[in-house]
């Protein structure tokens, strides 16, 4: 290969991916997951009651806020107050829907789950890790609300996790990291159930366009390492079984 990745890792490799549950005591859980150097605390908090237009509806709802620590990045990143970046929102969103794609909301009965995410160290692919590990946090919240006899049985529906893809020097790479991130001609960011099916596809031609042919190796890599990263998730769940 042309790109020679500073880990020394091949193409279709992920970086290491750690998982720590019930970081801190207060959420209903939290987990931090660690993606290479990318460190995001995810933590699941619930509230009985719902937005406007699902009252007495019988349903639940489920929503996402991502923020980015001042010290996550080498330079330090201006909290966001008053007005949230255009970046920002759209993260959160991705969260809020690819989550949503794991659980029946009417099996919550009229509940709001609010996943947050916050990045405390960023080296690339704090989106994707945010989705992989708040969905963690939310099957394990889940085992505590039906162990508890909270929820009569679980909403779950379909693990899912994401991935970052990259074209660089025309050759696809799985899970950039930063440097590759800055230099990547294409970014892919991907969302799949453990059925492999699509629920997101994010992707940007950043100095180059991409064949048809392309894509689709760039979409058999995420596949890859979706594959192995709900492998992961379920391992891990399965330690801190309740």
């Amino acid at each position: 290969m042309s790109w020679e990745r500073l880990d020394n890792r091949q193409a279709n490799q992920l970086r290491p991916h750690k998982f720590q549950l019930d970081f801190i005591d207060h959420p209903l859980s939290s987990v931090i997951i660690e993606c290479g150097k990318t460190k995001v605390l995810c933590t699941v908090s619930i509230e009985d009651q719902v937005p406007k237009f699902l009252l007495q509806s019988g349903q639940g709802w489920l929503t996402a806020e991502y923020r980015m620590l001042p010290g996550a990045t080498s330079t330090r990143h201006r909290r966001e107050l008053m007005k949230l970046s255009g970046r920002t929102q759209e993260i959160q969103r991705l969260i809020g829907r690819s989550l949503r794609a794991a659980i029946d909301l009417t099996g919550l009965g009229e509940r709001t789950i609010t996943i947050d995410a916050d990045v405390l160290q960023a080296d690339a692919g704090t989106r994707t890790a945010s989705i992989t590990g708040s969905y963690v946090a939310l099957a394990h919240g889940i085992n505590k609300l039906v162990a508890t006899g909270e929820l009569k049985k679980s909403p779950l529906l379909n693990p899912v996790a994401a991935v970052s893809v990259g074209l660089i020097e025309d050759e696809a790479l799985l899970d950039l990291d930063y440097p590759e991130d800055v230099a990547a001609d294409v970014d892919l960011n991907v969302v799949m159930n453990d059925k492999l099916e699509l629920i997101e596809i994010q992707g940007t031609a950043e100095s180059n366009s991409m064949t048809r042919s392309q894509l689709n190796q760039m979409l058999d890599l995420a596949e890859k390492g979706i594959e192995e990263l709900l492998t992961v998730q379920q391992a891990v769940l399965k330690m801190n079984q309740i």
